[in-house]
């Protein structure tokens, strides 16, 4: 049941106050995201001591092998936030990175813009949370992967969803645009301004609201940071249904609002099904209460749907409600070689069949992603070298019985030429190690130069095919063309790498690369969200009508406009 309320009746408050508040993060620090980071300037890292080398399991057939040895220590060390990394953008000898305005053909909308008057509201609302200074603006006016800035001249730091409800109603009043930002990790430009947007920060609304031992149900605000979910649940045998690179700098809030992918989808599906209930402010203040803990609830609309993946557009999360499993006991991770994607692909259709209900992730990776994240990032193979890589990792309650079936597959797989090369890990390090080689692919790239990033759905038998046409269709015009992502899922990261942003590169490859998915019945987006960037492609994998409906939802919703403006939907439907 949803609850809609003018007036804040204050039981959120009473309610936040169960359990503590997590751990305050800075947010300048935290993990990089796994998937997109596109930017020139070196990632810091983060070190890790390695408690012990590897003990590597191989099981191939005779022949050359090559080298598996782990890197020094701290070279399986992951970046640092987005936040500390767009912090570093004034040093010297790195570019800044051009005006959103001044890129794009974009035209502000006639918003009104921020008055002494409204900032005295503001400060009257959220006292000492507000932020006009211009060096700690700089941060959230770019986006992660440095290709977009805003020059927003207001951040508002609010703790409770009521603060959120009045700064709402007055932005409704005086017709000012509002930018709901969480940890800023985003890839389509969703979470930061175009113009002078307010920007309402989550930061502060980071507490656990509670949390039930027998269910698994979580509820909490919309700024915990997904790490601290993390650890909080697994301190009580559950895990988060959502894993992502950027765990340790993204806001659940955001990850609701973008409908974040990420690891555990293939065992755990998307958030469309594990989120419960959400608490949502809307464009004019208004509080809707839709924060169930039910796991069946047939009452009238599902309301909670609508925003799951609006991306702040029609409103701003700031409660979730969700549904975390049980922690497996048992963890298996393989990292393989395979001859060609045809193996890839017969690879995870025998996984399937043999690994079943124990099968939680699978990954893939070319040839060239391995090459960058051992040129750039100093980690090691520990396989021999191989067209293709692929990593699987099973979870379960038994771990005898899951290695057995472990076990049995790579046997099968490397008896009948599908596998060339492997390793098995199944010590937490180790298991992280093997992680690593997949999850800083992005970063890898970061190194290579300007990015162009696709994240697409394509049917799994045509999913390598986007990646030789377009690698055919550039030819000596990119440094590289890679593929990467989720098998499982369906989900190609196609990445196309150059010394710097060209026009021309960029005319080469779009729209090229939509009506090619197009064809494929395949979607633009897989999981990283619309934004700014994509708003204007949607018609690729959605139709007129389903648009237009879109768009009568907007208005029904937010008929000012003043929620994240430029994003998301068509700039002309």
């Amino acid at each position: 049941m949803c609850i809609k309320r003018e007036i804040p009746l204050g039981h959120f408050q009473a309610r936040s106050q169960q359990l503590p508040a997590l751990a305050p993060r800075a947010l300048s620090t935290g993990l990089a995201p796994k998937e997109e980071p596109e930017a020139s300037v070196p990632a810091a890292m983060l070190p890790r001591q390695l408690l012990a080398r590897p003990a590597w399991l191989f099981r191939c057939p005779p022949g050359p092998r090559g080298a598996c040895v782990p890197g020094a220590a701290g070279s399986w060390g992951r970046p640092v936030g987005p936040l500390a990394r767009r912090g570093c953008c004034s040093a010297p000898g790195t570019p800044e990175v051009p005006l959103t305005r001044e890129r794009y053909p974009v035209r502000r909308l006639p918003f009104s813009t921020v008055s002494e008057q409204d900032l005295a509201a503001f400060e009257r609302i959220v006292p000492g949370g507000v932020v006009t200074d211009p060096e700690a603006l700089q941060a959230p006016n770019v986006d992660w992967i440095r290709t977009l800035r805003g020059s927003s001249k207001v951040l508002l730091r609010p703790r409770t969803s009521e603060e959120v409800s009045h700064i709402l109603r007055h932005c409704h009043e005086r017709n000012l645009a509002v930018n709901p930002q969480g940890g800023n990790t985003g890839m389509v430009g969703g979470s930061i301004p175009v113009f002078d947007e307010i920007i309402l920060s989550t930061a502060r609304m980071n507490k656990v609201l509670s949390f039930h031992s027998v269910s698994g149900i979580l509820v909490c605000q919309a700024g915990c940071v997904l790490e601290e979910l993390s650890h909080y649940v697994e301190e009580r045998d559950f895990i988060m249904p959502l894993d992502l690179g950027a765990k340790g700098s993204c806001h659940i809030g955001g990850n609701v609002a973008t409908n974040a992918g990420g690891l555990r989808f293939l065992r755990y599906g998307s958030l469309h099904g594990t989120v419960l209930g959400l608490e949502v402010v809307l464009a004019d203040g208004t509080i809707l209460d839709c924060l169930t803990s039910l796991r069946k609830d047939n009452t009238g609309y599902d309301l909670k749907q609508l925003f799951i993946g609006s991306e702040g557009t029609l409103g701003v999360i700031t409660a979730v409600s969700i549904l975390c499993p049980p922690k497996p006991r048992a963890v298996n991770v393989a990292f393989l070689g395979c001859p060609g994607f045809a193996e890839v692909l017969q690879t995870f259709s025998t996984c399937k069949g043999m690994l079943g209900e124990i099968l939680s992730a699978f990954e893939f990776m070319d040839a060239v992603c391995m090459q960058l994240v051992v040129r750039h990032l100093h980690l090691a193979s520990p396989v021999q070298e191989s067209p293709f890589y692929v990593l699987i990792e099973t979870s379960g309650s038994n771990a005898g019985h899951d290695a057995e079936k472990l076990g049995s597959f790579l046997e099968h797989a490397l008896g009948s030429g599908l596998v060339t090369d492997g390793t098995m890990a199944t010590d937490q390090t180790k298991v992280k190690m093997l992680w690593a080689l997949r999850e800083r692919i992005a970063e890898a790239l970061s190194r290579e130069g300007y990015v162009y990033k696709y994240d697409l759905s394509l049917p799994v038998e045509r999913l390598y095919d986007i990646v030789t046409d377009v690698r055919a269709r550039l030819g000596p015009h990119a440094k590289h063309v890679v593929g990467y992502g989720h098998l499982g899922d369906g989900n190609l990261h196609l990445n196309v790498t150059a010394e710097a942003f060209s026009p021309s590169l960029l005319g080469a490859l779009e729209p090229h690369v939509y009506e090619w998915t197009a064809r494929q019945q395949g979607s633009v987006s897989a999981e990283h969200g619309v934004g700014f960037r994509k708003r204007d492609v949607l018609g690729y994998s959605k139709p007129p009508k389903a648009l237009q409906l879109m768009q009568q939802l907007k208005a029904l919703l937010d008929p000012k406009g003043i929620l994240n403006p430029y994003k998301t939907l068509p700039s002309q439907a």
